[in-house]
This record gives C-alpha cells, structure tokens and sequence, in this order.
C-alpha cells in the first residue's frame, strides 16, 4: 500500500516572527485505509500551532493529507506520523494535532498529539520580562 509522502509539505515564512499567534486549520474530508480489513476510515484533522519561522502552505497540507487515501494505518498511526512530518517541515514552537474519526461499530474515537510546549504554559523566570533571554524555551522574539 501507498505510504504518506512528507516531501509534499511546504512553508512559507511566518508573517510576524515577533509575536505568538495560534493557528488552526481544520480538515473536515481525511481519509485512510483500516489496515486490518481494508475498509476506508473517515475523519477530520485539527491542526493547531504556533509558528516559529515558517507557517504551512495550504494546497501542499492537503496534498500531504490525500497521500494518506490508500494507506494502511492505524487511527494512533496516523496521528503521530502527521504531528511528526510537520514537526520536522515547520519546527513550530507548539502544534497539536487532533484527529477525531467518524463511527464504526458505535465507536467513534479522538487522538491528540502535541509536541513543544504552548508559550501561555511556559514557566516564566523571576527576571525581566523584556529580555528575551528569560526564557531560552521560545524562539527570539517572543
């Protein structure tokens, strides 16, 4: 079976490097394959993050999406491997990555993957808060 393809992912620059903004993009027609009966698996993908120096193209995001159509993987699977990929492509300060898969048998199920840590929970040094070196956690600038 096809595997993703994480060379489809591109970024462009992070229009305001100087501040932390959370974005969301929502997927609402993301399908694979059940890798033990074959049968198509239906979700919808939440992607959220803050960017560091590159913010994720769209078309190249649903591209990398749609690799996954034909692909035999595990609900779990497919989670960790997309917040991987994007991890790797986009090097985010905070992403989290929720897929929430339509019902099969009466059970419907959520995976929730988060990698870094969200800057409005980072512990803050006693020092002062205009110097960026306080908090060697975040990228410059924040």
């Amino acid at each position: 079976m096809p595997s993703p393809e994480p060379d489809l992912l591109e970024c462009f620059p992070n229009p305001s490097p100087g501040r932390s903004f959370v974005i969301e993009h929502v997927s609402e027609e993301f399908t694979s394959v059940c890798p033990k009966t074959g049968h198509p698996d239906f979700g919808n993908v939440i992607l959220q993050y803050v960017p560091r120096a590159g913010c994720i193209e769209l078309k190249s995001l649903k591209m990398y999406y749609q690799s996954f159509r034909n692909a035999g993987i595990f609900y779990e699977a497919v989670t960790n491997r997309i917040a991987d990929d994007l991890a790797v492509a986009m090097e985010p300060v905070w992403m989290q990555i929720v897929t929430d898969w339509k019902g099969r048998g009466g059970i419907r199920s959520r995976i929730t993957v988060e990698v870094g840590e969200h800057p409005d929970d980072a512990p803050r040094s006693g020092g002062d808060i205009d110097d960026p070196e306080d908090d060697d956690r975040l990228p410059p600038g924040y």
